[in-house]
């Protein structure tokens, strides 16, 4: 069997929409990739890691953080000024800031050994990738994404909120 991924976010989610949406695609894996496991407000309380794993594990859905492909908080506010000067919020970002999207892949995306990452994924299910932008272009979870499937040959598919 091959290995499949997909992407997903947190923003527009409900946690139960969420879960369907996981459990609709054949997700048996989820991957988190965020450096600080938390989401702000009470409408994402469910996103915050220990909730999150609790509510996967319920679904039957396995969970694993891989801190070494979050970008680092350095990173993040290379983004966030870029957000600033478009005028635009995390929310509602529709795309990567190149100087990020740089950044990002040469300091963490091409050191970090993807190869074993993928020997060690499930063979019978989908592995989701996720982080909290609602959109992947918007995230950094899109950069990961496409390495898998160039350099690996992994089919993705991106799990958007109806």
């Amino acid at each position: 069997m091959t290995r499949r991924i997909a992407t997903i976010g947190v923003y527009d989610f409900t946690v139960g929409a969420f879960v369907e949406k996981l459990t609709a695609g054949g997700v048996g894996l989820l991957l988190d990739l965020r450096q600080r496991r938390g989401v702000r407000g009470s409408e994402y309380a469910w996103a915050n890691s220990a909730r999150l794993q609790r509510t996967l594990a319920e679904a039957g859905i396995g969970y694993r953080h891989v801190k070494d492909l979050a970008p680092t908080t350095e990173m993040r506010q290379i983004q966030y000024r870029e957000d600033d000067r478009e005028g635009v919020g995390k929310r509602n970002r529709v795309a990567l800031a190149p100087e990020y999207a740089e950044r990002y892949t040469r300091e963490i995306l091409d050191p970090f050994d993807l190869g074993a990452l993928v020997a060690e994924l499930p063979a019978g299910s989908v592995t989701a990738l996720l982080c909290v932008e609602r959109d992947p272009e918007a995230c950094h979870r899109s950069l990961v994404a496409e390495r898998l499937h160039t350099e690996h040959g992994l089919s993705v598919t991106d799990l958007r909120p109806s």
